[in-house]
């Protein structure tokens, strides 16, 4: 039988008609879309529990002023229920836009593993750099066509992508994580991404933005990811049109669902909260 997938959308504009398409046009899943704030009623658990898998598509609790604290803090209701997620084990799978939203939320940033930052702060109990991106209607430096190499051929999320495959898609320049058993690489990119490459972050302030300085990135743009007892993935890719239509990049997200639905996947980020 399809699996049945919710995806949350809202808070960034999207090729509304092909984005759907990877799901109205997979035969393995029936999705269901709801948009932000109601997603927070829907992503209760009385509401979620039919879903066998997640599609985060959002892009909600971003402040205006990314220095400010006194806004975009998530309700209580959905932290409840975002936590009620990952303790029963609901697979997760969070793509492009959706791994930088809610940077005030230390929780979301334990979900995605990502270390992007729309200013300058702290990850990782280090101070870093805002984040630069290319793409995503940002000017100068538009997306880029680049080739995502396969790091682990046995894992079923890349299961028929042979080596790897070429995109056209935006990308992110942003601090290497620090070493993590729960994060796993799937797929690393070819471009080279250093500062000279990349738009710098688009929200922080006028200042920050003269000042800017970033080192050289993180190439992984795919990765696996166990948050207590939810199995993740998390994927930089897939912010437009290009990216949706591009057959390998609709394997992967449907590889990556069936992944994080699956007993392996749950047992997998068990196992890593009772290490």
């Amino acid at each position: 039988m399809p699996l049945q997938v919710l995806v949350v959308t809202k808070g960034h504009p999207y090729d509304y008609n092909g984005f759907h398409a990877m799901f109205d046009e997979n035969k393995d899943v029936v999705h269901t879309c709801v948009e932000q704030p109601a997603a927070q009623v829907i992503l209760r658990p009385e509401n979620v529990a039919a879903y066998d898998a997640i599609v985060f598509y959002d892009m909600w609790g971003i402040p205006m002023d990314p220095t400010s604290s006194d806004s975009a803090e998530p309700p209580a209701d959905y932290v409840k229920s975002v936590e009620a997620l990952l303790e029963t084990g609901k697979g997760l799978i969070l793509l492009n836009h959706a791994l930088v939203q809610w940077p005030l939320w230390p929780l979301w940033r334990e979900i995605t593993g990502t270390t992007f930052r729309l200013s300058e702060g702290v990850v990782d109990g280090k101070l870093v750099p805002g984040s630069g991106y290319r793409g995503g209607g940002g000017e100068p430096h538009r997306n880029a066509t680049h080739h995502l190499s396969v790091v682990d051929a046995n894992h079923p999320v890349t299961s028929g992508l042979g080596t790897g495959f070429e995109i056209t898609d935006e990308l992110y320049l942003r601090t290497p994580n620090a070493d993590t058993p729960d994060i796993v690489p799937l797929l690393v990119s070819d471009y080279p991404f250093t500062q000279a490459n990349f738009n710098p972050p688009p929200l922080t302030t006028a200042e920050e933005q003269q000042r800017w300085s970033h080192s050289d990135g993180n190439n992984v743009i795919v990765w696996a990811k166990r948050t207590r007892n939810s199995p993740v993935i998390a994927s930089e890719a897939g912010d437009g049109p290009i990216a949706y239509s591009n057959p390998a990049f609709r394997t992967l997200l449907n590889n990556a669902i069936h992944w994080v639905a699956s007993d392996e996947a749950k047992a997998w980020a068990r196992a890593g909260r009772s290490s």
